[in-house]
């Protein structure tokens, strides 16, 4: 070895010479310069996704340990295990073992517990993730894919949620799964088959959990990495999102880069998280199967609500009054149709399309790098929550039966509270909202145009006391200030000669929810501290 290959590579440590190895044979050198000085912003807010995707990963060990002992099949036993209550009773195999690993596994009851906190932190957090991107503005040019993209992924995850604690094959999971096979029959014409395709014959059948376990432990976690390598490759590529401020712009990010501050901060922050998980999995019990017992068909007991991302839709169909019409020879179950199907569908076509919906009413084409501040949307920000009091009154009533019992009301009382409260609380909560985006607009206006109250009165002259107010900083102005406030699109209904154009009704509907939409306190201008200069 020559003195100047030894000094280079004393030089550079063990990393430098690794680097250097594999860029020799493979040629990443490249690659790791671009990806690894990838600015990242550092805003809290932006730890969501990390945690979503955390406890992914936290997911997928617990998961792994799990598939070792449990046995997807329906074949029936007799339990012979170590918990008592239960010895000498008729089960399924899925159960048996379940109960196998709760009680004969070393440290199995701590990872079936780690496993359904992860999932149930998993779709909480990309759920907020989803929310903070939303009232953000985050989602628009050129990131529209990549909002799909997310969407898919906290749909996967609901599902690969079900099909986990559908697995045991208890009374709950039972009771979950009957539910199901009654909204799939309540399709019009095909439901009946397609239930009996699904279950191998009539629910609950024999092949069920073995099908389900196929989708939950290969296919649905094959394609949520799929996903996620995606939607990860797409925020490399599209330029993160920053929060307006002095220096911030559309054309740049001001962050940290990935290598090496942003891998050392993550790298400790799944610690974190999955230290967090394990503490509540050590502490707080969660689907304690033991107490449910096997499924039965014939048997169904009150509190068999699902996890709380399924417990809405349970809540809509609950509330759904019972409604059925006959079409030639055929039943349509309303009451099972419209709150199972047809609502959750306009639901979730309108957030998966959201981007492109409201790029057509504001007819916004540009990219956009810089996040709003949700009262600089009102709008936006009124509609999403419109939809949250929407799905919380929903899971409201998918707990009713557990209220009436905790708060001594009646589920008749509940049901109607929640039958009239899906229809006026959601407006409600809309007009309410508005109204405060527009009030905290102009409470920013006042603050740029007349400074910060100080709570000192001063006397004047001829006797008139005024409050003493204190010149809020330049960064304060500018970050109240640099948001853009476009207009309304004009739509005239007739051109220039006066000929109707095409589409007249499309272009009158597209103008009023383009005024709506841009509805807001104009902000402070420079003509405006003029003014105030000169008085």
């Amino acid at each position: 070895m020559s003195n100047a290959t030894a000094t280079a590579k004393k030089k550079g440590g063990f990393l430098a010479g690794t680097a250097n190895y594999l860029d020799e044979r493979v040629g990443v050198a490249g690659i790791l310069k671009e990806f690894g000085r990838k600015v990242f912003p550092d805003h809290w807010s932006f730890m969501l996704g990390e945690v979503a995707l955390y406890s992914f990963l936290v997911l997928l060990l617990s998961g792994t340990f799990l598939t070792f002992w449990f046995q997807p099949s329906m074949v029936p036993v007799i339990y012979e295990g170590s918990y008592a209550p239960l010895k000498g009773a008729e089960m399924s195999v899925a159960y048996a073992s379940t109960l196998d690993i709760s009680f004969e596994i070393r440290g199995g009851l701590l990872f079936r517990q780690v496993h359904h906190w992860s999932a149930l932190l998993f779709v909480a957090a990309a759920g907020l993730h989803m929310l903070r991107v939303f009232f953000t503005g985050a989602f628009r040019k050129p990131r529209e894919i990549n909002w799909v993209v997310g969407f898919v992924l906290f749909v996967l995850g609901m599902a690969g949620g079900f099909t986990g604690y559908s697995l045991p094959d208890d009374l709950l999971s039972g009771n979950g799964l009957r539910i199901i096979d009654g909204m799939i029959k309540g399709i019009p014409y095909i439901g009946a088959y397609t239930s009996s395709l699904l279950f191998g014959g009539e629910s609950p059948g024999e092949a069920i959990v073995a099908r389900l376990y196929s989708l939950h432990i290969m296919i649905v976690p094959a394609l949520i990495l799929v996903f996620v390598a995606v939607h990860l490759f797409m925020v490399v590529i599209h330029k993160h999102t920053h929060y307006a401020g002095p220096g911030k712009r559309d054309d740049n990010v001001v962050g940290y880069p990935l290598m090496p501050v942003y891998v050392a901060k993550a790298g400790g922050f799944f610690f974190i998280v999955f230290g967090v998980i394990a503490f509540i999995s050590a502490v707080a019990s969660i689907n304690p199967i033991w107490l449910y017992g096997p499924y039965t068909p014939g048997q169904i007991s009150a509190g068999s609500q699902p996890d709380w991302y399924m417990g809405w839709l349970d809540g809509l169909v609950r509330m759904a009054p019972p409604i059925e019409t006959y079409f030639f020879g055929y039943t349509v179950s309303w009451n099972i149709l419209i709150p199972g199907l047809i609502v959750p569908g306009i639901l979730f076509t309108g957030m998966a399309l959201y981007p492109f919906i409201e790029s057509w009413i504001t007819g916004d084409k540009r990219e956009h790098h810089l996040l709003d501040r949700p009262r600089n949307a009102p709008n936006r920000t009124a509609l999403g929550a419109m939809s949250i009091t929407f799905m919380i009154v929903a899971l409201i009533n998918g707990g009713n039966d557990l209220i009436a019992t905790h708060f001594d009301l009646s589920i008749n009382q509940i049901m109607w509270g929640t039958r009239v409260g899906i229809f006026v609380l959601p407006p409600l909560a809309f007009v309410i909202t508005k109204r405060l985006c527009l009030s905290l607009q102009r409470a920013d206006r006042e603050l740029v145009l007349h400074g910060r109250e100080t709570g000192r009165l001063l006397r004047l002259p001829h006797g008139e006391f005024v409050e003493v107010h204190e010149p809020i900083s330049p960064e304060k102005a500018y970050l109240l200030t640099s948001h853009e406030q476009a207009p309304a699109l004009e739509l005239p209904e007739v051109d220039g000669r006066g000929v109707k154009r095409a589409g007249a009704i499309r272009n009158k509907l597209r103008s009023r929810m383009s005024v709506a939409h841009a509805e807001a306190v104009p902000k402070v201008s420079v003509d405006d501290l003029k003014e105030i200069e000169n008085h």
